[in-house]
Order: C-alpha cells, then sequence, then structure tokens
C-alpha cells in the first residue's frame, strides 16, 4: 500500500518515473534490434520497420540498434536524474543542486579515523571544526565543572550539568544553516535574561523535557544533526578544586585563574565520580584520542580526574595526542613550557600521551602586545625536554591570523591526521586524506 503513495497528485515524481520506463522500453527495442529479434520475441517489430529506411544490410541495421538502445539509456538516465532531483528538492529545498556532492562527502567522511576528544572551551570547539571536516567518526568528551557565566547561573539555579562547553561542541560538530548557529550563540544583554545564551536555555529545557542531560545533548544533537556525538565526561555534579603553591585550596573552575599563587594541582569533589559508559567504549573503539587544546588545569585535566579515564587512556590500542595551547594563561600557567604542560598531565594522570602538538610559528606582534598586557606569552615548545620523556613532537605553524590567536582548525586538524596515520602505519587513509587537499 505504501508503494501507491508514490502515485498520489501533486508528488512530481510521477511524470519522470513514467520518462524513465519509455528510456527503459527504448533501450529493450535498440537491444532487440540489435539481436535480430532474438532477445524479445520482436519486441521492437514496429521500430525494426522503421529502420527498413537504412539500407545496405546488417551493418546498417546494427547502427540503428545501437542509436535507438543509446537513446533509450540516455532517456532512462534523464528520468531518473529528474526523479532524484524531485526528491532532493523536497527534502533539501535549498541544496538540491548539491545533493549529489553532500551524498559523496557524507559517505566519504564516515571511512575517517575514529577520534574522540577530550576538553573544554573554546579550544575544543576549534579542533572540532577542523576535523568534521575529515571525518564523521568523532567523539566530544567535554569537562562539566563550569561554574561561570550562564553555565553557572543555570547550574545553581536549576541543578544541571553546566551546558555552555557542549553547547559550543554541538554547535561545532553541527550540520546547520549559518542562522542556527546565530541563533544557539546568540546572547541576551538585558533584563532578568542577561547574559544567558539561547543555546544554554535550550539544552536546560530539553533536560526538563527529556528527563535528563544526557538525553538532552542526544536530543539537540539529532536536531541539529551533529556529525560523531558530544558526551559529558561525567553525569555527576562535581566542583573543580585546586591547591596552590602555598597550600591554599581554592574551589570552583571560574575562581582559579584568579588567584596570584601558582597552581600545584587540582582535584574533583567529589572524588567519586564515574563517566558514561560511553565515553569508555568511545575510548576503547578509537584511533585516537586528542587532549586539548584548552586550559590546561581547568578545561583538559578536570576530564582526567574522573575515575576510569586515565585507567581507559592506559588500555586503549589508540594513539593518544595532546595539543598544547599556543599562549600562557594567566592565573594558570604562566612562565609554562609545553613541557611543564605535558608534565602536569602525567602528574595527575600518569603518561597518558604518546605525541604532543606544538605551533613553532610566529604571532603577530600587534596580537602578542595586548595578551602580554594581560600576562600571557607564546608558549616555548621545550622540544628536548619533551623527547626526553619518550614523548614524539609535531611542530607546526598553527596560528590563525585573526583577532584572537587561535589555532587554525584545518591545519590543526591536518596536523593530528598526519600523527594518526604516521603512527597507525595506515596507507589508505593516507590517500584518504590526499582526496581532500584543495
Amino acid at each position: 500500500m505504501n508503494l501507491l503513495k508514490w502515485l498520489y497528485p501533486g508528488m512530481r515524481i510521477k511524470r519522470w518515473l513514467a520518462l524513465a520506463l519509455a528510456g527503459l522500453a527504448l533501450a529493450v527495442a535498440g537491444l532487440d534490434i540489435l539481436f535480430n529479434g532474438r532477445l524479445a520475441g520482436n519486441f521492437a517489430a514496429f521500430i525494426y520497420q522503421l529502420g527498413l529506411f537504412f539500407k545496405g544490410g546488417f551493418y546498417q541495421q546494427g547502427l540503428f540498434g545501437f542509436l535507438v538502445f543509446a537513446a533509450g539509456l540516455a532517456v532512462l538516465i534523464t528520468g531518473l536524474l529528474k526523479a532524484f532531483y524531485s526528491l532532493a528538492a523536497a527534502l533539501m529545498p535549498e541544496q538540491e543542486k548539491q545533493v549529489a556532492d553532500i551524498v559523496y562527502a557524507r559517505r566519504n567522511l564516515r571511512r575517517g579515523p575514529k577520534i574522540v576528544v577530550i576538553g573544554g572551551g573554546t579550544g575544543l570547539s576549534v579542533l572540532l571544526r577542523g576535523l568534521k571536516k575529515y571525518t564523521s567518526n568523532l567523539t566530544a568528551v567535554v569537562a562539566v565543572t563550569d561554574d561561570g557565566g550562564s553555565s553557572g547561573r543555570l547550574r545553581g539555579e536549576l541543578g544541571i550539568l553546566p551546558p555552555g562547553d557542549i553547547r559550543n561542541c554541538l554547535v561545532a560538530l553541527a550540520d546547520k544553516e549559518p542562522l542556527m548557529e546565530v541563533l544557539l550563540q546568540y546572547r541576551f544583554s538585558a533584563g532578568e535574561l542577561a547574559g544567558h545564551n539561547i543555546g544554554n536555555l535550550l539544552l536546560a529545557a530539553l533536560n526538563d523535557v527529556s528527563g535528563g542531560f544526557k538525553q538532552a545533548v542526544q536530543d539537540l544533537s539529532k536536531v541539529l544533526a551533529v556529525r560523531g556525538q558530544v558526551l559529558p565526561v561525567t553525569l555527576t555534579d562535581v566542583a573543580l578544586c585546586a591547591e596552590l603553591a602555598d597550600g591554599t585550596v581554592v574551589q570552583g573552575e571560574s575562581n582559579i585563574p584568579k588567584s596570584l599563587q601558582p597552581v600545584k594541582g587540582v582535584f574533583l569533589k567529589p572524588a567519586r565520580c564515574f563517566p558514561p559508559p560511553e565515553v569508555l567504549t568511545a575510548i576503547r573503539e578509537a584511533d585516537a584520542v586528542v587532549l586539548g587544546p584548552g586550559s590546561l588545569y581547568t578545561s583538559i585535566i578536570p576530564n582526567l580526574l574522573v575515575r576510569g579515564i586515565p585507567e581507559a587512556l592506559a588500555k586503549t590500542q589508540a594513539v593518544k595526542i595532546y595539543v598544547c595551547n599556543l599562549m600562557t594563561q594567566p592565573g594558570e600557567t604562566i612562565g609554562y613550557t609545553a613541557w611543564d604542560h605535558l608534565k602536569a598531565i602525567f602528574d595527575h594522570a600518569g603518561q597518558v600521551v604518546d605525541c604532543v602538538v606544538v605551533n613553532t610559528g610566529p604571532i603577530p606582534s600587534r596580537l602578542l602586545d595586548r595578551y602580554r598586557q594581560e600576562g600571557a606569552e607564546p608558549v616555548e615548545p621545550g622540544l628536548a625536554e619533551i623527547k626526553k620523556l619518550g614523548v614524539q613532537v609535531a611542530a607546526e605553524n598553527l596560528a590563525m591570523q585573526t583577532e584572537a590567536i587561535r589555532h587554525h582548525p584545518e591545519k590543526l586538524a591536518l596536523t593530528v591526521l598526519r600523527m594518526i596515520f604516521a603512527t597507525r602505519h595506515r596507507i589508505e587513509p593516507v590517500s584518504y586524506l590526499n582526496n581532500y587537499r584543495k
């Protein structure tokens, strides 16, 4: 019965299916002429009579049969393509011209490596924007210790996990209209909603409608057609605490950078928290696990403090890559080299990194001056010290020339992918990468 629905009036597909059937009949007729009526029992008798106008024997008859077959094939293909684009115009009204490209790209993306990206903040979404062009097998594992801004307010008032970093990752991985991204990232500037972000409010509403934060993230992922999945590192309501060099303990992620003392270490409260099973499964099955980029003590390490994460990283066969920040951060990593970043990770979670990505490219002086006024400096690579730890290094020019010092999404993604393929000794993905080069 469902097949009959394709014959409903107004479908704008019947005419093209009829054309395709006519083309098929014509192609069969051409073949019948070529085989002197032995193929379909003189199916093409009438058309064969027309071919008698071609005088001169079998050669002309064969030519006529071939021309009929070619014409039928052309009509068949035209009818099928028209029917396909008619469907595409109904399902994707603004993208029907790019349907073939979209289908090819999505099929190719499924061949990409399985990558788990762990972190939080802006840095994580930057990397995801680059990686999603090369693979759809992505899992973003996001820290849930944010207690500032809109996320902190919703967390305190509604008792939900902080949605801000998760929202940024969803937007970064989404196949979306530009207006949708603007809407999800819109922040109110006045009234009782001042400071709140629409995407955060939407996740808060879905938390009630869907019956839980994890389900809310999954539902919004479906709406946005996210490539891959976004997962909170834990569903437990945890607070991030830091022990400073003078022995003082500071509680709250937003309070840690305000301290004038160097950070000695960080821990979660409560310490007994566990990741969702999907996180451990993604790490176990991954080709690569990428830490960062992001704030060392408030975005990267908090994920490694969740019980089961360091153990999963130690057991996985995936190559483990740390993407070091471009700049030091006041209140967290002043004076840190890339080696200092790596050592802090090892001190908290063990040797869970095989490779490290560092920037060796120049940063515009106009930006450096502004960052230096805030107490930030470029992170020195410290390559010799890193190599002594037995960690591979990829030193690249990764800075993006914008009004803020950020990693270039595509350059960073390509660097990560090359490290994955070189370490895993794969040949097919190398050619796969070459297919995307402009």
